[in-house]
């Protein structure tokens, strides 16, 4: 694909990107995990700043029923309500190639739209690990309910490494009779290879427009979607001689609410006629949302929250009622996001 500067139309080649079959999030997308929540991109231009939105969360009815007799007052319950926080996640890169080169080879290096679509891809994945990551370093007692109630780590136990049990435990101990909500486990490739010697998993196949079957880096365990992604958490442990702890990370429906923001420009071009003899560089922007339901990302005045920023967990609390001490905090049995943890 040959790009001209001032011809390039950013809308059209918007169209081409989008366009891309994407099958990391196509899949997360179908498994009902990742969920997309078009109607906040409107809300951004009336709350402040333009990169943060609070929004409630209406908890469950409740009450105490009272004997109706005819002589007994009936009594009445309010709603908990809670806020959660979401920030908008701005990205940009360009790429910048020299017009020498293609008088030389005759190519245009220029990246065309499959590799910027696989490129914003892999931008979307780090920034989602990040901010698992962040959610699992909360602190504080509310916040510790769910990272520990999350949490199935058998990393000091003598059966160590996930076998056929061990999803299946993690997700009744993060949601116990409402376990049947997760949909999506994402894991490192040794987890899954050490799955795949054991014949517990296998590949799900992909045929493209040629009629090609291929391999995906997706599997299915025990009725759910299995995602690879060497990305994964990988923490080298000292003790018994030194080992790998893997974290394998368990998503419900609706675990995650996508927002894709949009930019001013999300692709341009530039030319620059001096440089190296003349170069031409694209553009590319983006900013979106990432939030976990039921968890809130706090209004600290971070106007687009780095990795390193996603991953602290100082930056999250479970979605409250915001009323101090006093405050009401939404169910951790509501969340659908577990982590297991495992040696291989």
């Amino acid at each position: 694909m040959l790009f001209d500067a001032k011809n390039f139309n950013g809308e059209v080649f918007e169209g081409y990107v989008n366009n891309v079959p994407n099958l990391n999030r196509n899949e997360l997308l179908k498994s009902g995990a990742l969920v997309e929540k078009s109607q906040y991109a409107p809300m951004l231009p009336d709350q402040v700043g333009g990169h943060y939105i609070s929004t409630p969360i209406k908890a469950r009815i409740g009450g105490k029923t009272v004997n109706y007799d005819g002589n007994t007052d009936i009594t009445a319950a309010n709603r908990d309500t809670y806020t959660m926080g979401r920030v908008v996640v701005g990205r940009a890169q360009g790429w910048t190639e020299r017009d020498f080169s293609v008088d030389i080879t005759g190519e245009d290096f220029l990246p065309a739209a499959q590799e910027i679509a696989e490129f914003w891809d892999d931008v979307d994945q780090t920034t989602l690990l990040a901010t698992l990551k962040g959610v699992f370093a909360m602190t504080g007692a509310n916040n510790l309910k769910f990272v520990d109630g999350h949490t199935h780590d058998i990393t000091s136990e003598s059966d160590n490494t996930f076998d056929v049990t061990t999803l299946n435990t993690g997700i009744q101990k993060a949601l116990g009779d409402n376990k049947g909500k997760f949909s999506l486990a994402i894991m490192h490739s040794a987890v899954a290879t050490n799955l795949e010697n054991l014949n517990l998993i296998a590949h799900l196949k992909y045929t493209d427009e040629q009629g090609v079957q291929r391999d995906l880096t997706l599997y299915t365990l025990n009725g759910r979607l299995v995602l690879v992604d060497d990305n994964m958490p990988v923490e080298e442990k000292s003790e018994d001689g030194g080992y790998n702890a893997y974290t394998t990370y368990v998503l419900g429906d609706g675990a995650i609410e996508y927002t894709n923001i949009g930019a001013k420009k999300p692709f341009s071009m530039s030319e620059d006629e001096a440089t190296n003899g003349g170069e031409t560089t694209l553009w590319s922007r983006q900013r979106k949302i990432f939030a976990p339901h039921g968890i809130s990302f706090k209004d600290n005045g971070i106007i687009s929250p780095t990795d390193a920023q996603l991953a602290n967990g100082a930056n999250w609390s479970i979605a409250n009622s915001n009323q101090g001490a006093g405050a009401k905090y939404f169910p951790h049995k509501a969340i659908a996001i577990a982590r297991i943890i495992t040696r291989g």
